[in-house]
């Protein structure tokens, strides 16, 4: 069974159509790029698959169970992360706080037994910590650890919302442009943690504008425009495709 599946999902605005019968597939442990120009519908879908926005027609299903009409933190729940193209983070709260109150999302816990202090709550909230530093040391933040959130730079925040999306330990990743906005080192390093992931068995679909990034890392390459899935192959293949070429440069 696909990790992820989605049939002929359909999203409008005001008259424009987003997505257009869009059909994806992604196996466990595949590394998958969605490519497109601006406008062509790859974050919209992203919205659609995690909850953020509802799909006026089709289905998206995670291990065979609809997502469609889910709301976002039932999607992280089934276990599905994902990243956005805008960073947010609570700039007041520590680097590891930040961690903790995204994992925390992600979590079903009764109010009751967080107010009690239960034991089992308190073995999850000392797991939590030693997770988060964890996270940190991967992706080299463990310094800032205590530092305002805001305090970081914009490379630095992706890297902590990227550590964020990881810390639930979802089945699948969904990173938005985790490469845009940022220095050719912290490209580098963002590559290398994403590789990192896939070599660990994770499964990972990727929405990213930078061509490099894309093509050296992906297995699979998926192409919209104006909504449309106009082609899907390996990196080679997309490189090649004439539909793709006209839709980036035949404009």
């Amino acid at each position: 069974m696909a990790l992820l599946e989605v049939r002929g999902l359909v999203k409008h605005f005001l008259g424009v159509t987003a997505v257009d019968r869009v059909d994806l597939v992604v196996e466990p442990g595949e590394l998958v790029s969605l490519i497109g120009p601006n406008g062509s519908g790859k974050t919209t879908l992203f919205n659609c698959i995690t909850g953020y926005l509802a799909a006026d027609d089709g289905r998206a299903l995670f291990r065979g169970r609809d997502l469609t009409k889910a709301a976002p933190h039932r999607v992280a729940r089934l276990g599905v992360a994902r990243t956005f193209q805008q960073v947010s983070v609570f700039p007041r709260l520590s680097v590891l706080d930040n961690l903790l109150v995204f994992l925390q999302q992600h979590q079903e816990e009764h109010l009751l037994a967080r107010l009690l202090r239960t034991r089992r709550v308190r073995r999850l909230e000392a797991e939590a910590v030693a997770r988060a530093r964890r996270m940190l040391d991967l992706v080299g933040l463990t310094a800032r650890a205590d530092a305002a959130a805001g305090s970081l730079s914009y490379g630095q925040r992706k890297l902590l919302a990227f550590a964020g999306a990881l810390m639930p330990d979802p089945d699948l990743l969904l990173l938005d442009e985790p490469a845009a906005a940022v220095n050719p080192t912290m490209i580098n390093q963002m590559k290398e943690h994403i590789l990192g992931l896939h070599r660990q068995g994770k499964t990972v679909l990727l929405v990213e504008h930078n061509m490099d990034v894309v093509m050296d890392i992906s297995q699979r390459v998926v192409v919209l425009d104006h909504g449309q899935k106009i082609a899907e192959g390996s990196p080679e293949a997309i490189r090649r495709d004439p539909r793709v070429i006209e839709a980036y440069f035949g404009r």
